[in-house]
């Protein structure tokens, strides 16, 4: 009798340990942390992790099945979830997207993500794609279509919801730099080189007192217009402080204006300029960091037919256009475009 219990208890026991986890293990280690959290979130589900002095976090999540958003308090990536997976994240903040790498259960899915994102922003280069004249533009759109295609479709290993997804959203995708591109072409059409530059007056300068374009004259003037939750705006940075080193005793001011504002930062207009300060202060900003007291509705922001950000402008020292749409800090654009101008 006792040896019937004893291998009832045994049979039990080991198709206790062969059920699947109902819910999803996530550790990972990550060098030069932003924060000492890390978020998994969606629209409708959001884990707070807290992370190590040493950059490595543990813990459970019970989840429905989908692509989640990974956010380390300075960048974000996507990842995949489906509970029974036991997934291993390494990053460097340095370089987190070249870097973000997954192992462990299901972390196929998760990797097929982070190439994705690798190769969009390889294929989808704006600078090589706004010199381009329109028919050349509209191939090479069409081109970046077919290699988007076959890269999605590539591994039959990973959830069809990924791939499905990844394939619907390559037509809007394309669609968005369309419009980016012709709005950029417009405004350069109604902002050229040569005509008076939109002011900015009075702005508040982080180290001190307010700011005006005209402090500047005399000066190029190469502004950013950027906000602390933008996540291409903050990936711009160490290029940022690469090129404001390389041109700190040039005749040009590096400007970079805030637009936070109330709507994304609780309502709250003072909390915006806490989360600027912050922020400024913790990635050792340089230049002139400066925060616009409208927000999306400044006058300087306006004029330049801003909606997207980042926004680089270059402004000459009398104070006319360049170009209402400079290249970025890690675009090699950039150095030719200050070469031109003999900075």
């Amino acid at each position: 009798m006792k040896k019937i219990v004893y291998l009832l208890a045994v049979i039990v026991l080991a198709a206790c340990q062969n059920e699947p986890k109902d819910y999803v293990t996530i550790s990972g280690q990550i060098t030069d942390k932003n924060s000492d959290s890390v978020v998994i979130r969606s629209r409708t589900y959001s884990k707070t992790i807290p992370v190590d002095e040493n950059g490595s976090f543990s813990d459970t999540l019970k989840v429905e099945t989908g692509t989640y958003n990974f956010y380390d308090g300075g960048e974000s990536t996507s990842i995949f979830l489906k509970n029974g997976f036991d997934l291993v994240i390494s990053l460097d903040t340095k370089m987190f997207d070249e870097t973000v790498k997954y192992s462990g259960t299901g972390a196929e899915h998760s990797n097929f993500l982070a190439k994705k994102a690798l190769l969009q922003e390889e294929l989808l280069d704006l600078d090589a794609l706004m010199a381009m004249d329109s028919v050349s533009r509209e191939e090479e759109f069409s081109s970046i279509e077919n290699q988007l295609t076959e890269f999605y479709n590539s591994d039959k290993a990973i959830d069809t919801s990924v791939v499905n997804n990844s394939i619907r959203t390559i037509q809007p995708m394309l669609n968005s730099y369309r419009r980016y591109i012709n709005n950029d072409l417009a405004m350069k059409r109604d902002l050229p080189k040569g005509a008076a530059s939109p002011t900015f007056t009075d702005y508040e300068n982080f180290s001190g007192g307010k700011t005006s374009l005209s402090d500047l004259k005399g000066k190029y003037v190469y502004v950013d217009v950027w906000a602390t939750w933008c996540g291409p705006c903050k990936a711009e940075i160490p290029s940022l402080k690469k090129v404001e080193k390389l041109y700190h005793d040039k005749n040009i001011a590096f400007v970079s204006v805030s637009i936070d504002d109330d709507r994304s930062h609780g309502g709250s207009w003072e909390q915006a300029n806490k989360d600027w300060r912050k922020m400024v202060e913790e990635k050792e900003l340089g230049g002139i960091q400066l925060f616009a007291p409208n927000g999306w509705k400044s006058e300087f922001v306006e004029a330049y037919k801003i909606n997207g950000i980042p926004r680089f402008i270059l402004i000459d020292p009398e104070g006319n256009i360049v170009t209402p749409s400079a290249p970025r800090p890690s675009s090699e654009a950039l150095i030719e475009l200050f070469n031109e101008e003999q900075i």
